[in-house]
């Protein structure tokens, strides 16, 4: 699969929050419309509405997470542990690039020091994304 970051950058460039630039950049991947994760992540950007959250371009890529992994057996929900463990993994390694989590930090809202502006957020989750959710995929 090729980089899909700049498709993301297209998507914020066109309004959309950090959170559905990075899901609905891989709508096709995980067999959802775009329009549905364009809907529901739309809470969750802006540190969830308010700069005080985790990242939205994290939290979409979380959602990913879930929309590659689960099993959706709503009988009998078994896939939580290995979903967790990817969105860990994402969690750890996008703080480790980007200084932090928390809109509010990664922005410098208390600090005046921007850590990681927007559009690297969107860059760092389509790269984990990318590397831990679809690294043997074809696109």
């Amino acid at each position: 699969m090729g980089p899909r970051s700049g498709l993301a950058a297209e998507r914020h460039a066109r309004g959309y929050n950090c959170a559905q630039a990075v899901a609905c950049t891989y709508a096709d991947l995980v067999g959802m419309d775009e329009a549905a994760l364009f809907k529901a992540c739309e809470g969750l950007g802006l540190g969830m509405g308010g700069m005080e959250g985790t990242c939205g371009a994290l939290s979409g890529a979380c959602m990913l997470a879930g929309l590659v992994n689960s099993t959706a057996d709503l009988a009998h929900p078994t896939s939580k542990g290995s979903t967790y463990a990817l969105s860990r993994k994402m969690v750890s390694d996008f703080s480790h690039e980007a200084g932090a989590t928390a809109c509010r930090d990664l922005k410098g809202r208390e600090t005046g020091v921007v850590l990681c502006p927007c559009p690297r957020c969107i860059d760092i989750a389509c790269e984990l994304v990318e590397r831990t959710l679809f690294l043997d995929e074809k696109a």
